[in-house]
């Protein structure tokens, strides 16, 4: 059976790559997107994950014309880059609501769907920053932190409905992200941190522009798709960022946090 995916946040990045891959490979892909976007291979659905009736509205429409969703990626995402002290209401707001909250309204309109038509598969994309806290990325980090929480949660209570749930952690990768981060303007003008977030914030940049390339994460997820019994977690990422996660595990959390501060000069 021809497979039916949604992929939200595919206008660009990883969505984009992943779209383009399982399109080019048989399956049925719908994409999200906040404004129209047209392509010959991807249905395009205009959805703001943040507002619910909005999500409704197009998973009803990708039921409506398909009859079933197989697989849900949840990619929709953004970031903030400032410090915690510093991030106001409306920067707080904005990213904790669309990556931690579009992840929960997307997952609970799709939810229904799966339990009724007996099974399906969610992929939510969380990141190396979900299982780490970095420094001048503190709500980033706290969102993907509440998307492995919820995630881990979620595969508990759904797999006796034939449910299938992981999450991808990736590291750095060369896409739009680094772009279209937002950088609090009161961090960079204040006199106790500015100094200290220049720096990070230009060794994140660079890394993230001399990271992997968004199809190697695309391949990985086809092949989470393709396989029979998925793991909950995996690590797309390089050597030294994959090697940083599995000292989070077993190092001391002083410790650990003695490395992040050096590492990214603060």
């Amino acid at each position: 059976m021809n497979k039916v995916v949604l992929i939200t946040g595919a206008s660009s990045g990883f969505g984009k790559a992943t779209a383009e891959r399982l399109s080019k490979h048989g399956y049925t892909v719908y994409g999200t997107s906040r404004k129209e976007m047209n392509d010959s291979n991807i249905h395009f659905i205009v959805m703001d994950v943040r507002e619910r009736e909005s999500v409704k509205k197009g998973v009803e429409k990708v039921v409506s014309e398909s009859g079933r969703i197989d697989v849900l990626i949840n990619n929709a995402g953004m970031g903030i880059g400032g410090s915690l002290e510093l991030a106001t209401e409306e920067e707080i707001d904005m990213q904790m609501g669309t990556n931690f909250g579009g992840c929960v309204n997307v997952c609970q309109a799709v939810l229904t769907i799966m339990r009724q038509q007996g099974g399906g598969q969610i992929i939510n994309l969380s990141s190396i920053g979900g299982v780490m806290g970095l420094p001048y990325q503190g709500f980033y980090s706290a969102s993907k932190f509440a998307i492995e929480g919820f995630s881990e949660a979620l595969a508990a209570e759904v797999k006796g409905f034939g449910i299938k749930v992981s999450m991808v952690e990736p590291g750095d990768f060369a896409t739009n992200f680094t772009a279209r981060r937002l950088n609090s303007e009161l961090t960079a003008k204040n006199s106790a941190y500015s100094a200290s977030f220049a720096r990070s914030l230009s060794l994140i940049e660079k890394e993230e522009n001399g990271g992997l390339r968004p199809e190697k994460l695309a391949e990985k997820i086809e092949k989470i798709i393709e396989c029979r019994k998925p793991k909950l977690r995996y690590v797309v990422a390089n050597l030294e960022q994959k090697l940083s996660v599995l000292l989070k595990r077993i190092l001391p959390g002083n410790m650990f946090v003695g490395i992040l501060r050096n590492y990214y000069k603060v």
